[in-house]
């Protein structure tokens, strides 16, 4: 047994509500797994022994966390929350803390939270307390029943009568058991009720009978506690999560136009007096550098924008490295791969993939560039492509610096273009352009004088 505060989260549900072949708790939110959530809260809370119960799609679930330090245990038939916890046991022995268990479903929930839950169990001495919630609308949550302080059970909502379907505090799923307590106390629990399942909350009732201090702490955010069942709540909780994550960048200087029209993963990284204009996507790994913007319908993904540089609209990035004042866009592609080492400008319908550029370096326009590596203070014309696959193999272009290439040029790669020299426009490229040379390759223009008046007279 490592050492640290242990935690128990459910994640073995099918989700049929989802109407999905993936598992409930791998559906994304803000851009990470809907697990991840409750997994930080417990890490961030101080519960590194983290200990995730599987059962539908376990291995689809394993494979996405494969860095996570977390224990997994397999429950095979999902016979209810106290079956659930029972499968857990063999993996607490020799434990004896406060044991955590949370739902993989239930995002929201913030690690202050917890924490909160974890200092009044320890206050009250309880050997159980739960996390509660006062809603106006309990329905189809189980019900809190007390006498005063000390919490009497809890009712699920199909075994509640009239009189107990009236209470508003709702339990969330969320506890903090004394362990030792709670091994024991599955072992008397029974699946008499109306969903023949063995009852997680049934330890409660146990707890009292045995004169032991339960507790319930009321959280002041019912959202917090909001579980997902289905398409329409998962997407309530984006909204919830998202409008959190773009406040926090609004405290921290960011400015948004339109907060409610910007889509920010968790995670993202935006630096002070950036400006985001509606309708933009950050997404993954991502990192936004001070003073930049950031115009309506750019996308962005796993990639690294340095300070100062400005995003036009209807530009996607994916994959790339942006280094400082640089301009990309509009309506530009900067594929996996790309990086600009600053001051460069990619523009309109303009595509990159796998292409290093120097500083300064620049296409403005309707140009191709890939597995390309570029120097300082070329500059691409109008209509440029590197040729870069034959049809079997990929092949590299190297562009030393200060290479100037006329429009309509094309690159049959691999070829090598010595520094300083001038690419004449329309030009075919198939062989080695030496240092401070013009590369010229075209048909001779041939002007037939009277041509189109002949063809006129004849038609």
């Amino acid at each position: 047994m490592s050492s640290g505060l242990a935690a128990v989260i459910l994640a073995a549900g099918k989700g049929t509500r989802m109407r999905s072949t993936k598992p409930k708790v791998l559906h994304p939110l803000c851009g990470r797994p809907m697990l991840y959530y409750p997994l930080e809260s417990a890490r961030q809370a101080g519960f590194p022994q983290l200990k995730v119960v599987v059962g539908h799609g376990a291995d689809q679930v394993r494979e996405a966390f494969p860095e996570q330090q977390i224990e997994w245990v397999e429950q095979t038939s999902q016979l209810g929350t106290g079956h659930a916890l029972m499968c857990a046991v063999e993996s607490l022995r020799g434990y004896s803390g406060p044991l955590l268990l949370l739902c993989g479903d239930v995002p929201l929930l913030k690690p202050e939270t917890v924490q909160r839950l974890y200092e009044y169990h320890r206050h009250e001495e309880a050997a159980v307390t739960i996390l509660s919630a006062r809603m106006a609308d309990p329905y189809g949550y189980g019900r809190i029943i007390r006498d005063g302080e000390q919490i009497l059970g809890i009712v699920e909502e199909k075994d509640a009568d009239e009189d107990q379907r009236l209470v508003t505090e709702i339990n969330s799923g969320t506890y903090l058991f004394d362990a030792a307590f709670v091994v024991s106390a599955l072992q008397g629990l029974t699946k008499n009720n109306a969903q023949g399942e063995y009852y997680l909350t049934d330890v409660v009732a146990a707890a009292t009978a045995a004169g032991k201090t339960t507790r319930a702490l009321c959280v002041d955010d019912a959202t917090e506690v909001m579980g997902i069942n289905d398409r329409r709540q998962l997407a309530e909780a984006e909204v919830l999560m998202r409008w959190k994550i773009n406040a926090d960048l609004l405290y921290a200087g960011v400015t948004m136009i339109d907060p409610t029209t910007v889509y920010i993963d968790d995670g993202v990284e935006l630096g002070t007096d950036t400006l985001i204009h509606p309708n933009v996507h950050l997404h993954g790994k991502t990192s936004i550098g001070r003073n930049c913007i950031i115009e309506t319908g750019v996308v962005v993904t796993d990639s690294q924008i340095a300070a100062g540089s400005h995003l036009k609209a209807g530009s996607v990035i994916e994959g790339s490295q942006v280094g400082p004042d640089c301009v990309i866009g509009p309506m530009a592609h900067l594929r996996p791969g790309t990086q600009l080492a600053g001051r460069n400008k990619i523009g309109n319908y303009v595509e990159t993939k796998k292409a290093v550029l120097g500083e300064g370096s620049q296409a403005s326009h309707l140009t191709y560039i890939g597995d390309a590596e570029v120097g300082r203070n070329v500059n691409f014309g109008c209509g440029t492509i590197t040729c870069n696959y034959d049809g079997v193999n990929k092949h590299n272009t190297t562009i030393e610096d200060d290479v100037f290439i006329g429009s309509d040029t094309q690159f049959i790669a691999p070829v090598h273009i010595g520094r300083n020299s001038l690419i004449a426009a329309g030009s075919t490229i198939t062989k080695d352009v030496p240092a401070d040379a013009l590369a010229l390759s075209r048909v001779d223009q041939k002007n037939i004088v009277g041509w189109r008046l002949r063809k006129q007279k004849k038609s």
